[in-house]
């Protein structure tokens, strides 16, 4: 029999070994199989980024075709109404605008619920964050900390200019935009959603940009760089084209303030009714 030694130096039998119940043995032999981990994460984070570019492409469209009040006000009624299908209908149809904007605001809705899966979910992950993010000091994570708070706030201030959008399309134009800008008290909404729209979306096109390898060159330093610059001339542009646009709107919508509520009618057509007016007068009984 095995046999130990104490510490007086006698020898005392071993303890016999138990053996393993059946089911642990089993277990414990086992050669464990490949783990097949869930692809759902990366789906998500693909649909995210997919969700995330389509918005930024409408935001782009978007401001050219809000910025044409700077060309004239025909310029803008007229883009207003082809939006409509008033150049390939038989009359205008607002309810198209409400479709694409209830397009836009449901991949809006659906890329803020994918892009809050990476949000601190409680204060404590968000203290351990902002720590970390103060330890590290690298630019990306300070950006992603800057898209994070801006997506906070455009998932308030867009929803109400979407929702605006979707239930009364027919209210765009010149005046009528101007009124609800300047008359309707909404320019300090739309100066707050500019800012947070521009920076927003050009961090996230340089994101993604970064993630998918999009202008990859040789030297990965020098193409971070050259996103960088790329990122900061797109806030300028569109930021510089959004505030002339809107400081338009408010000018417009401070002259007309005393009319708010009235439609515009381009120049062109007034001049129409204006023929037909006078001819209608011309033939009158007696004249």
């Amino acid at each position: 029999m095995d046999s130990s030694f104490d510490s007086s130096g006698i020898a005392r039998p071993l303890a016999p070994v138990r053996p393993l119940p059946e089911a642990a043995a089993r277990q414990a032999q086992a050669v464990p199989l490949r783990v097949r981990k869930s692809r759902w994460p990366a789906r998500l984070d693909l649909l995210q980024s997919a969700s995330g570019l389509f918005l930024a492409l409408f935001l782009v469209g978007h401001m050219f075709f809000v910025s044409s009040i700077l060309i004239s006000k025909d310029a803008f009624y007229a883009v207003a109404r082809f939006f409509e299908g008033a150049y390939f209908l038989a009359e205008p149809r607002p309810w198209l605008v409400s479709g694409v904007v209830g397009l836009v605001l449901t991949v809006f809705v659906a890329h803020a619920w994918l892009a809050m899966r990476k949000f601190p979910a409680n204060f404590r992950q968000y203290k351990v964050f902002a720590e970390h993010k103060a330890q590290l000091r690298h630019g990306d994570t300070g950006l992603w900390w800057i898209q994070l708070w801006t997506g906070f706030a455009l998932f308030f201030l867009g929803t109400v200019h979407l929702y605006g959008m979707l239930t009364q399309p027919e209210l765009i134009g010149p005046y009528e935009s101007a009124d609800r800008i300047w008359t309707g008290n909404m320019w300090p909404l739309y100066l707050l959603l500019l800012f947070a729209v521009e920076v927003h979306g050009s961090i996230g096109l340089y994101r993604l940009a970064l993630k998918w390898g999009w202008l990859e060159g040789r030297d990965p330093a020098a193409t971070r760089r050259r996103l960088r610059v790329a990122k900061t001339a797109f806030s300028v542009f569109f930021l510089g084209l959004g505030l002339a646009s809107l400081l338009a709107y408010v000018q417009l919508g401070i002259a007309h303030a005393d009319k708010a509520g009235e439609r515009y009618v381009p120049q062109r057509a007034a001049a129409v009714k204006l023929g037909e007016l006078e001819f209608a007068v011309s033939r009158r009984p007696g004249g």
